[in-house]
């Protein structure tokens, strides 16, 4: 029986380990699901054994937002791309509130490896880099959806707001990409980052302020061309002009020009994390 763990061709981890056993015996090859489920299920639990803080107190947070926007203006009902401020803030602030979710959750994993000494446990298992990669990934992205689809279901109970999804796949496909993202430079941070002081500088600094002013709180078409152009330059605004789509049927900008623009940053995104990996930058130092 020959076995060839990743510790003895160094610290490349590109693919999936080759594991040569007498017939009859498990081999792993190509992708190894068992693991990739193993650690996703693993990420998912972390957040879900305190889904009071991890979904529950996030869509809380979002939901003031409305509440206080619905509760200032009072009488004073605005249209804002043919329907009222309210309808119009909602789709925005449901998928902020799951793209900043997605971040907290992925930018936590690899951090607080490295700080309490447990990075071993992602970088020994029998697992690539890019499985890896998408066990964080989509874990990040499974808590955005159920932290989006909490703030959802509560704006539907609260009055005056109207939260029907009218383009299903618009509300899918944005929904997944902002999260994404946000998911990509969430483990882009926790594999740079030394410190909780780093990550919050990139959450206050980065991701807080480009999600609170892409559009979410008003129309990018009332700014001017100058802001215009900032705005449009803002991968956010994307993320939540297509959201928003998918709900009331309009949009800041052309919304399968958004849909490419976020799968290209994704894609780029993606490999630079994967290299990230793969150099073992900051993780095996």
């Amino acid at each position: 029986m020959t076995i060839h763990h990743k510790s003895d061709i160094g610290p490349d981890r590109d693919a999936s380990p080759v594991v040569q056993l007498p017939d009859g015996e498990r081999h792993i090859r190509n992708v190894n699901w068992i693991g990739l489920q193993t650690l996703y299920m693993k990420e998912v639990r972390r957040f879900f054994k305190v889904q009071m803080q991890t979904v529950w107190a996030p869509a809380i947070t979002t939901l003031l937002y409305l509440i206080i926007f619905t509760v200032a203006l009072g009488s004073v009902k605005p249209q804002v791309l043919g329907v009222p401020f309210a309808d119009f803030i909602a789709p925005g602030l449901i998928i902020m509130g799951m793209m900043q979710n997605a971040f907290a959750n992925s930018s936590f994993s690899l951090l607080v490896g490295k700080m309490q000494g447990t990075i071993v446990d992602y970088l020994m298992p029998p697992l690539s880099n890019a499985e890896v990669l998408a066990a964080l990934t989509f874990a990040a992205v499974t808590r955005a959806f159920l932290v989006g689809g909490t703030i959802w279901l509560a704006m539907l109970l609260w009055p005056g707001v109207h939260v029907t999804p009218l383009h299903m796949w618009a509300i899918l496909w944005f929904g997944l990409m902002g999260s994404m993202m946000l998911a990509l430079i969430g483990v882009m941070t926790s594999i740079w980052a030394e410190k909780f002081d780093h990550a919050a500088v990139v959450s206050n600094f980065v991701v807080a302020p480009a999600a609170l002013l892409s559009g979410t709180f008003y129309s990018v078409d009332k700014l001017a061309p100058t802001f215009q152009a900032i705005s449009h330059a803002n991968p956010f605004f994307y993320a939540i002009s297509g959201f928003r789509y998918g709900f009331i049927g309009a949009a800041d900008s052309p919304v399968i020009f958004g849909a490419i623009v976020l799968l290209g940053l994704n894609i780029v995104l993606g490999t630079i994390c994967y290299l990230l990996l793969r150099s073992g930058w900051k993780l095996r130092s």
